[in-house]
């Protein structure tokens, strides 16, 4: 299967705001045109000098992690393809090391603090302004975990409990190519699909949903697209869990 095309940005800027820093490349993982155009113009405030690559999709995303140095990743949650923290997952399973902010309109709670609980480096709401996102980059790069003073109370919970945390301690266990074909599963392809998509034979396919309903102590594959509501974005708003501190007045 051949590599998805990737764009890279890479002209300067002039700005005296923002840190200086020796060159560095960002990847934005987001679908939306718009979005993606104002965060690369947000981040080039923050580091005029930075390489930026797009990916529209997690396999996009996947592919330019595996062929680029990428220093710091920022996601958006809701991607194609994915339910709820499916797409985060399966980044964080192939390229645990490589630091990833999230960004996204969610801002409940429980979906921030399961989205810590898979180690990311920060969590950005998509209303920040250009100097917090500054303040973020900086922050990040030196190995700090970012997240708005309203929600830095509940970043001692990152480990909080429930059926979704649960969840999420069993879909770590599963290999990149699982999370994959789980995907695929939810989407509805049967296996012959799903051995015409990722190009294997139906007999490997077999054995990876094996794995997979094994992973998640379930029967069927019925009863893992039902798991995988759990990390529903609804799933986890409602889902128990400390509410953001207000700031101060």
């Amino acid at each position: 299967m051949a590599l998805p095309q990737v764009v890279i940005l890479n002209h300067k800027t002039r700005g005296t705001q923002g840190f200086r820093a020796a060159v560095t490349r960002f990847l934005i993982v987001d679908d939306h045109p718009l979005f993606r155009e104002a965060l690369e113009n947000a981040i080039r405030w923050a580091a005029p000098d930075a390489d930026i690559v797009e990916a529209t999709s997690i396999d996009e995303a996947l592919a330019v992690l595996s062929s680029n140095a990428i220093e710091l990743t920022f996601l958006d949650l809701s991607m194609p393809g994915t339910t709820g923290l499916s797409g985060l997952l399966r980044i964080r399973k192939a390229f645990p090391r490589s630091p990833i902010v999230v960004i996204s309109c969610h801002q409940d709670a429980q979906i921030v603090a399961s989205v810590l609980s898979l180690g990311v480096s920060g969590y950005i709401p998509k209303s920040t302004s250009k100097e917090e996102l500054a303040h973020a980059i900086g922050g990040v790069l030196k190995g700090a975990v970012y997240l708005p003073s309203c929600y830095r109370g509940i970043a001692a919970g990152r480990r909080s409990k429930g059926p979704a945390q649960e969840l999420l301690k069993r879909l770590h266990e599963l290999t990149p190519q699982q999370l994959k074909v789980l995907d695929m599963i939810r989407r509805g392809l049967q296996n012959k699909q799903i051995a015409y998509e990722l190009n294997i034979r139906e007999t490997t396919v077999k054995v990876h949903v094996s794995e997979i309903l094994r992973k998640l102590n379930v029967m069927s594959r019925t009863k893992a697209i039902i798991e995988m509501s759990k990390i529903d974005f609804a799933n986890l708003a409602v889902d128990a869990a400390p509410k953001p501190m207000q700031e101060r007045a």
